[in-house]
C-alpha cells in the first residue's frame, strides 16, 4: 500500500517542500500528516479525505455533484444513516448497493446495511460533512408527518370534544401521533436552515410554511381536524395558556437538535380560520458571530467600526423585520463588550442570551416599559447600553440624552434607509439639535440570498439589462462579469444557499448636523452623505454582485 505522502505528490496536491515541513511538523506535534496538511492550509478536508480513499483503494465521491438515486436511498431506514453516518447512494455495474462512508471501516455497519436492504454492498468514501448534509436532504421527515397524520385523523374519529384535544396534547408518550408530529415539523426546520415556521389554518386544511433564506416555502397541508391539537400541543411546550383563543399571546421554547440547545419564540394570531401560529428560530451561534463575518466593504467597516469605538454617543441600525438588525447589534457587543466594561441591554423579548452581559427582559403587564427599564439601567452604572428598539418619544428622548451623557447607545430603528434616521427621530418629537449631537453613525441593512458557491454560473449581462436594472454602468465600458442561479443538490435546486447583508453606512458629519438642526429632508440628508461618499444599499449590492456573492434579480428584489 502507497504512503499518503507519495499519493500527494504523484496527484501534484503538495510539493516535496511542503512535504518535508509537514513531516517535520508531525514529528514534532505527534499529530497525522493529513491533519497537518490541513491546518497548514495546503490541503481541503476533501481532498485529505480522498487522498486517504486512494491509500486504501476505495472509490472517493462528492456527493454535492454526484447524482444520488431516491431509490438506493429508500432500501435503508433513514435511523439506520443517522446512525452510522451512511448513505446509500445507488448501483455499481454488477448491481451491488453503492454504500457512502466517512468511515469504510466500519465492518457493523456494512453488515447492517447488507441485511436491511438485501443486496451486496461496496463502500465508498465521503467526507463527514457532505454525508450529513446529503442524510438531513435526502431523508427528509415529509412521508414520516404524512403518515402521522393519517394516524392523527384515524385517532380523532368520531366526536371529540377540545378537552379530548387537549389531554392528546399534552400526553406524556413521545411516541404519540401529534407529539411525533409537532417534533417532526420542528426538526425538520432546523434541518432545512429555516427561520421561522408558520402554521397557518385556513377554511378546510391546515397549512405549514418555512422560511428558508428570506423567503417562504409551503412544506405540508395536514386536515382540518388536527388543528386543535396542533395549536395545544405548541401552546404546551410555549406556555401558552391553551384556554385563550381571542387574543395575541407570546411564548418560548426550547428543542435539542443534533446535540445543540435551539431557542424558539412562538406567538400567536387569532385569525378567522382559527389561531396561526409562528415560531421563530433562535439559533445561539449567531449571537457569537464577529463583525467580519457579516460582510462589511472594508469603507463601511472603518465607519462603523470608529464609531462604536468611541466611549460614548448613538448608533442606530435601521430596516425592517427580518434584516438581521438584531444580529449586527449582538456582533457588535461582542467587539465591544470587555470584563471591564458594564454592558446592559433592554430588549423584547431576549431573543440570544449572552454570557457576560445583563440583560432585562420588558414586562409591559409588570410595569417595565422600555422607558422604565432604560430608566432604571441609568442608575446601574452601564458603560454600553443596548435598546432593543426606539418605539415612542419618551425612550428616545431617554436615549439621547444618555447618548450625550457619557453612554454608548444601540438601538434599531424601522426606517427604509439610514437619511431617515434623522427625520424620524425629529418626527418623535425630538430636538433636532439634540439629534444631531447624539447621533454618531446609522447602518441601514437588509438581507440578499447569497448564490450557492456549487452551482452558480458566470455570464455576461447585455447593454439592455444593465439599464433595466439601473447598474452603475456607462456605454462604452467593458461590460462587466455577473453571477446567476443554476440550482443543484447541495441548494435544494433554488441556487441559492444562505444569506448576505447589504449595508448603508452613514457618519453623522458636521454637515448633517447642520441639515438636522435646519429641518432638512431625508432626500437632502441623503444628498450630502452620498456626496461625502456614503454607499447606497443598491450600490453595496451592486458589489456584492460583482464579486460573485449574489445575483441583479435578488438584489433589485430587496433594495428598492
Amino acid at each position: 500500500m502507497k504512503q499518503l505522502g507519495e499519493i500527494l505528490l504523484e496527484d501534484g496536491l503538495v510539493t516535496e517542500q511542503q512535504l518535508m515541513a509537514a513531516l517535520d511538523e508531525q514529528s514534532a506535534s505527534g499529530s497525522s500528516l493529513g491533519r497537518v496538511l490541513v491546518e497548514f492550509g495546503v490541503l481541503t478536508e476533501q481532498q485529505l479525505v480522498a487522498a486517504l480513499a486512494a491509500q486504501v483503494g476505495l472509490q472517493f465521491v462528492d456527493l454535492d455533484e454526484y447524482p444520488i438515486d431516491r431509490l438506493a436511498v429508500s432500501a435503508v431506514p433513514g435511523s439506520v444513516c443517522r446512525r452510522y453516518t451512511v448513505l446509500p447512494i445507488g448501483s455499481d455495474a454488477a448491481g451491488n448497493l453503492l454504500l457512502a462512508m466517512a468511515d469504510p471501516s466500519n465492518v457493523l455497519a456494512v453488515d447492517d446495511v447488507r441485511t436491511m436492504s438485501h443486496r451486496s454492498v461496496v463502500p465508498v468514501v465521503a467526507t463527514h460533512e457532505d454525508l450529513a448534509r446529503a442524510i438531513d436532504r435526502f431523508l427528509r421527515s415529509d412521508s414520516e408527518i404524512d403518515d402521522l397524520t393519517q394516524a392523527f385523523e384515524e385517532e380523532l374519529e368520531g366526536e371529540a370534544s377540545a378537552l379530548d384535544l387537549t389531554k392528546i396534547a399534552d400526553a406524556g408518550d413521545e411516541d404519540a401521533p401529534i407529539i411525533r408530529y409537532v417534533n417532526l415539523l420542528v426538526s425538520q426546520a432546523i434541518t432545512d436552515r429555516a427561520s421561522d415556521i408558520h402554521i397557518e389554518p385556513a377554511e378546510r386544511d391546515l397549512r405549514v410554511r418555512y422560511r428558508i433564506d428570506g423567503v417562504l416555502h409551503e412544506m405540508q397541508r395536514s386536515p382540518k381536524n388536527i388543528q386543535a391539537a396542533v395549536i395545544s400541543r405548541v401552546k404546551i411546550l410555549s406556555d401558552i395558556d391553551i384556554a385563550e383563543r381571542r387574543k395575541p399571546q407570546d411564548g418560548r421554547m426550547s428543542v435539542t437538535h443534533n446535540g445543540r440547545k435551539i431557542d424558539l419564540r412562538v406567538a400567536t394570531l387569532p385569525t378567522v380560520w382559527g389561531e396561526k401560529i409562528v415560531m421563530r428560530i433562535l439559533d445561539n451561534s449567531t449571537a457569537t458571530l464577529d463583525l467580519r463575518d457579516l460582510a462589511f466593504s472594508e469603507r463601511n467597516y472603518d465607519i462603523y467600526q470608529e464609531s462604536f469605538r468611541k466611549p460614548y454617543g448613538m448608533i442606530l441600525v435601521t430596516g425592517p423585520t427580518g434584516s438581521g438588525k438584531s444580529t449586527t447589534l449582538y456582533a457588535t457587543l461582542n467587539a465591544v463588550s470587555r470584563p471591564e466594561v458594564n454592558v446592559i441591554t433592554v430588549e423584547d423579548p431576549v431573543e440570544y442570551r449572552i454570557p457576560g452581559i445583563n440583560q432585562v427582559q420588558v414586562n409591559p403587564k409588570a410595569g417595565l416599559t422600555f422607558a422604565g427599564a432604560l430608566r432604571s439601567i441609568l442608575r446601574s452604572d452601564p458603560d454600553i447600553v443596548l435598546l432593543g428598539e426606539i418605539r415612542d418619544h419618551e425612550t428616545a428622548q431617554i436615549a439621547i440624552e444618555a447618548s450625550l451623557t457619557g453612554h454608548l447607545v444601540l438601538s434599531t430603528l424601522h426606517t427604509n434607509d439610514a437619511p431617515s434616521a434623522v427625520t424620524r427621530l425629529v418626527e418623535m418629537g425630538i430636538e433636532p439639535f439634540l439629534v444631531g449631537s447624539a447621533l454618531d453613525c446609522v447602518v441601514a441593512q437588509r438581507l440578499a440570498r447569497r448564490l450557492c458557491d456549487k452551482c452558480k454560473e458566470p455570464y455576461e449581462p447585455t447593454e439592455v439589462e444593465l439599464q433595466a436594472a439601473r447598474f452603475p454602468w456607462a456605454p462604452g465600458e467593458p461590460l462587466p462579469m455577473f453571477h446567476r442561479p443554476q440550482g443543484c443538490v447541495a441548494c435544494s435546486r433554488t441556487g441559492y444557499r444562505g444569506r448576505i447583508a447589504l449595508h448603508e453606512v452613514m457618519r453623522v458629519t458636521e454637515d448633517i448636523e447642520r441639515h438636522a438642526v435646519a429641518g432638512a429632508s431625508s432626500a437632502d440628508i441623503a444628498r450630502t452623505a452620498q456626496g461625502q461618499g456614503m454607499m447606497t444599499l443598491r450600490n453595496d449590492g451592486w458589489v456584492k454582485v460583482l464579486d460573485g456573492k449574489s445575483s441583479v434579480e435578488e438584489i433589485l428584489r430587496v433594495v428598492a
